[in-house]
Order: C-alpha cells, then structure tokens, then sequence
C-alpha cells in the first residue's frame, strides 16, 4: 500500500519521538532532549538520546538513529506501512489509500502553499506602498520594530478592489485557487464576481510549525466589524488544531522548557519582542484539545496568560475545563493573573520587561485556579456551604481519566478546602458573652464537650487505621477501595504517610500479596509505623482478632473483608462530618456563651453516643484507647 507523503509528514507532527521511545525506554528528560539505556544494545550507562525538538533518536554507543516511524519497525518488526498505520492508530488518524484523487489532493495542497506564500509576499509590499502608510503607522505606534514586522511578516490589505487577484494572476495562480485558499469569496449571485476577504487590514501570516503560511488574520483599522478576521478553514487550516506564532516561538520553548499561551496576534509579538519570544495563541476560539496537545508536545506546564478582564478570566476557565480530561502524570496547566484591565502588550509597553516577569514567576497551577473560581466569594460557616464546595471540586476532579492524576488532585483540593475552612475559624475573635449566668457550671460543660470531642478523635484515628491495615493484609481489595483511600487524608501524620506508600506501591503492582507487600513497607522506612499498626490489631503470628476487627484476619474471604472495609468506611464518614461539626460548634461556644449552642451540642453527643453503642453492641470492641496506639 503506498501511502500519500502528506499523510506521512502530518503524522510526524502529531506524535512525539519521546511518547513512542517512552513505551519501551525509561527516558529521564535532560534538557530539550531525553536519555535512556539504548533498546538495541546492552549498556549499563545511558548512551541513547531522543530529541523531540529534531524529531528522531540516536544512540552514540551502537549508532542506531531514526524517527518515530523507525523505532516501531525496528521494535516491533513491522514494515514501513505497518509502522504507519501503529502510529495512525495512537495518533487518531486514519490512513488515506493512495488513489489518483488522494495523489491529486496532495499536489493541490503543495499548490496551495505557493499561493499563500505570493499573498503573503503581496500583503509585505503593500505595506510599505503608498496604500499601506495606515497599517504601517498603526504598527509603528503600536511600538513595533522594522525587525519584528519583518520576523512576523505583517503586512496590509488594501482597500483595493481586484488588487490581489490581479497581482496573484500576474503570477500564473487561477482564480479557482484563491477561492480555494480563502483569499477570495464567491458571491452567492452568480452575476457577481468572487472579491478580496481581506481589504482595509492589517494582515498577520499564521504559518504551520514549519513556518510555511497557511491562513492569515486581519485587523481592521478603524470602527469596522469585526474588529479581527481570520481565514476560513481550507486544505491547510483548520484553526482549532494550529497555534499563532509556533514557528517562531518552537525553538525558543524547547531551549527554556515554557511556553506562554496568550490571547491574540499583538499579545504574541508585543511579548517576542519585549524578550518573551516562547508565546503563541490560539486563533480567536478557546483554547481546543488539539493545540493543549500540541503545547505538551514542547513544554510539560505551559502558561496560560490570558487579559486580566472578566472574559479573559473566562478564557482561562475554558482552557482549564478542556484540559481536565486529559491531563496526565507530569503534565498540566499553569495560568498566569494579570492586573485588571492589563495585557501582555500593555503591560510591557507601560512597566517593561520585569513586571512581566514577575506575574509569570507567580503563575498558579491548575488545581488552584478551579479552587479559586469555585470559592472566591462564597462561605463555608455551614455543613451545606461546604458540602456545595465539595460537590463543585469534586466535578472537576472527576473529569479527570488519569486514575492517579485524579487521585491527587482530589486529594490537594479536598486538604485546600479543610485548610481554608481551619484557617477562617481561627481567624474569628473569642468574645464570650458576659451576661450568661453561671459562667463556671457552663466552663465545666464545655471542657466534657471537649473530652467527648477528643474521644471521637481517637475514634476516627482507630477507624483510619482499620482502613489502611485492611488493605495491607489483603492488597487485592485495592481494585474496589482504592480510589476512596486515594482521597483520605489520615489525622496522624505518620499513618498518612504509610497510606500514601500503600496506595503508590499497590497501583504500580495490582498483583502484589500482602507478605511482598509488608516486605516492601519495612525496606522503605515505614518497618515502625507498620509494626505498630499489626500490634495494635493483633496481627502478628498467632494473633487474635476480635470484634469489627476479625474481617482483617489474613484467611477471610475477600468478600467478608470487602464487607467489613465498607462498614468501617461508612462509620469514618459519618463520625468525620458529625466530629468536624461538633468541633464547629465547640468553638462557637468559647466565643459565646450560648445555651443553644449547648443545646445543640449535646444533641450531636447523643447522635454520636449511640453509632458508638449500636457499634459497640455488634462488634464488642471499644476505640477509646491511648492515642499513642494509633500511631503519633
């Protein structure tokens, strides 16, 4: 099967040496290149280097070297249009049959750069032409160099009826092209003939990642709409797949591993030439799949700076909406705030370089951005404020389709929230009310609550440690528990840390058993916290267990272990929303002396009291031990 050299070049494009190289070679990136041990050879120091940026690998102790293409042939022993359709496949393409037509296709295509570049050619001289002196005056006052409108190639539109046409003629280019291209527009009445899209402009080539133009933007000098136009979509471009600016910003953003997405065609070259010469933009939409690949594909974190109005604002919740489902380990958005009312181009024009660099040193990652679109403006003083705020996280989060992605990030925002919640309580003044009498008898109460709160401390501490050492004794019930365990963040510092192990070691091998498992925890500094664990349960050989605690016997059937997790999961849940809320209320208490809130408390109590009984009953075992048998 012969395949079309356009489809072969496309598909170069689209996929990463490194991406290909890194299903099989553990590669560490160093710089804009990566390394490895060499697949071809046996080598115990890494000699093997892909370079993402040039588009192939190469080892310096055997010599292999070649592009993606070749690395799947010589990996997997497949012929060329084997490696093509492999690759097709990973990259969401679909092989083309090499027919006349298709072969047709190709060379119109090839046709088509050579018109966009004589178009391109005519817009610069336009420019510089009697014709041109309103688009060259409006550049220089934008502060614009003779060197960045030559590196850009802008150029201008004139208001010249059948002036590119006649030009383009004059070089041998049909009519039937310049339509095709986008350049011209046919009339719906047949009477009338096809006429420029672009007159009155100035004009802004966008070019593919080889610099090679294949559309063009035009920015209308006075009050006309709209204000920007851009090419329709053609042979060559479709705007959602194509970055402004990427041929010249590509070399620049391998070489400092950033890359700055902003909004528009000034913002991109006000920033090249203010020393910022990694920026590039998308074309008048937000931000698509397709071009957040395409930055991944150069940078891991790229900077999203968009104006710092509200629907700037709104085009950054967009692109971070758009990059939740995909994102995955290593690889996310940052965003950077402007002032309000400021964007790049104003911002260098009226504090320079530096207060540039400032607002991109403190760019936000992802996570942070949807926790402040989600409470900027909102309270959490109640238990439903705050289930609200989970909800919403939670929504984003769940967007997620990298499993461990989701799991820390939910993580991060459930800690972000509570943190916050903390922070703002112990921020309130302690004003308790004078005038309620026999202060001393309500003193006393409020020490039982805390007792009694304490108490459920060391309950939910006992219940976090069943959690863990469930999985630790049966590690194949990780499939079905794993992902609520992933969003737990213990009380105890070191059961925490024990629990962060568990669930990075269980994921990155679902077939281990709990002795390899035990083994692994002892060699990697956690043998104390873990013997402390299985004491606390009597766990070591010949152990007894008791109570609630008998599903974690090592011989029980996985569904009774599953049976017991999910109790005690539920009885945490429970007592963690009732514990946060009577801790709530045990504070309002100190800052006022208020029999309702008294009231309310012992009604909590005995809400608590009796999971406690009912728990107690059916299982016969009680949590209220030292806190220190529950791991510091």
């Amino acid at each position: 099967m012969a395949i079309p050299p356009g489809f072969v070049d496309e598909l170069r494009n689209r996929v990463s040496v490194s991406d290909i190289v890194g299903k099989r070679v553990k590669l560490i990136k160093k710089g804009k290149e990566h390394s490895g041990l060499c697949p071809f050879h046996s080598e115990k120091s890494p000699s093997f280097t892909v370079n993402d940026d040039k588009g192939f690998y190469h080892c310096f102790g055997c010599g292999a070297h070649g592009s993606a293409l070749d690395f799947v042939m010589n990996t997997e022993g497949l012929n060329f249009p084997e490696a093509v359709e492999r690759l097709a496949v990973q990259a969401g393409m679909e092989v083309p049959q090499d027919t006349p037509e298709q072969r047709e296709r190709t060379e119109r295509r090839n046709t088509l750069y050579d018109v966009m570049e004589a178009a391109c050619a005519y817009y610069e001289r336009m420019l510089r032409m009697p014709e041109g002196r309103a688009g060259l005056s409006y550049l220089r006052d934008r502060g614009l160099s003779e060197d960045t409108i030559r590196r850009f190639r802008l150029g201008y539109a004139p208001n010249i009826q059948g002036g590119l046409k006649a030009a383009l003629k004059r070089e041998g280019i049909e009519e039937g092209l310049m339509i095709e291209a986008g350049l011209l527009i046919r009339p719906d009445d047949p009477k009338r003939k096809p006429y420029e899209r672009f007159r009155e402009r100035v004009m802004f080539p966008i070019t593919d990642r080889r610099g090679k133009v294949i559309a063009f933007g035009g920015r209308i000098l006075g009050d006309g709409k709209p204000k920007y136009l851009n090419s329709p979509d053609t042979p060559l471009f479709h705007k959602g797949t194509v970055l402004y600016g990427l041929a010249q910003a590509r070399e620049e953003a391998y070489k400092r591993d950033q890359i700055i997405v902003t909004e528009g065609y000034m913002d991109v070259i006000a920033l090249a030439q203010g020393g910022f010469p990694n920026a590039v933009a998308p074309l008048g939409t937000a931000l698509t799949e397709e071009q957040i690949q395409l930055l991944w594909k150069m940078c891991k974190t790229p900077l999203l700076c968009f104006d710092g109005d509200a629907a700037g604002q709104r085009a950054a919740a967009r692109g971070a909406e758009r990059a939740l489902p995909h994102l995955k380990p290593g690889y996310s958005l940052h965003f950077v705030h402007l002032p309000p009312g400021e964007d790049p181009d104003s911002l260098i024009q009226a504090e320079g370089r530096a207060a540039m660099q400032t607002v991109l040193d403190e760019a936000i990652p992802l996570s942070e951005l949807l926790w402040r679109m989600e409470s900027e403006g909102k309270n959490f003083d109640t238990a439903e404020d705050r289930a609200l705020l989970d909800d919403c996280l939670k929504k984003h989060a769940f967007q997620i389709e990298d499993e461990s992605v989701k799991k820390h990030f939910l993580s991060a925002l459930t800690a972000r929230m509570w943190k916050e919640i903390k922070a703002k309580k112990e921020k309130k003044p302690f004003s308790p009310n004078k005038n309620w009498r026999d202060e001393k008898k309500n003193h006393h109460t409020h020490l039982e609550a805390k007792s009694s709160l304490n108490t459920k401390v060391n309950a939910q501490n006992w219940r976090e440690a069943l959690l863990i050492t469930a999985v630790i004794l049966h590690p194949d019930i990780m499939d079905e528990v794993g992902e609520r365990l992933g969003l737990m963040i213990f009380a105890s510092e070191s059961l925490d840390k024990l629990r962060q192990e568990v669930l990075k070691t269980v994921d990155g091998d679902l077939g281990l058993d709990s002795c390899t498992l035990q083994s692994h925890l002892n060699e990697n500094g956690f043998s104390g916290p873990l013997k402390s664990l299985l004491d606390r349960f009597h766990a070591k050989t010949g152990g007894v267990f008791i109570g609630h605690e008998a599903f974690l016997h090592p011989d029980r059937p996985i569904e009774d272990v599953l049976r017991g997790w999910e109790d005690a999961y539920r009885l945490y849940m429970q007592e963690r929303d009732l514990a946060a809320e009577f801790k709530e209320l045990q504070q309002r208490l100190g800052e006022e002396m208020n029999p309702q809130i008294w009231s309310q408390m012992q009604a909590l109590q005995k809400l608590m009291g009796k999971i406690d009984t009912d728990e107690e009953e059916a299982g016969g075992y009680s949590f209220k031990t030292n806190e220190e048998d529950l791991l510091d």
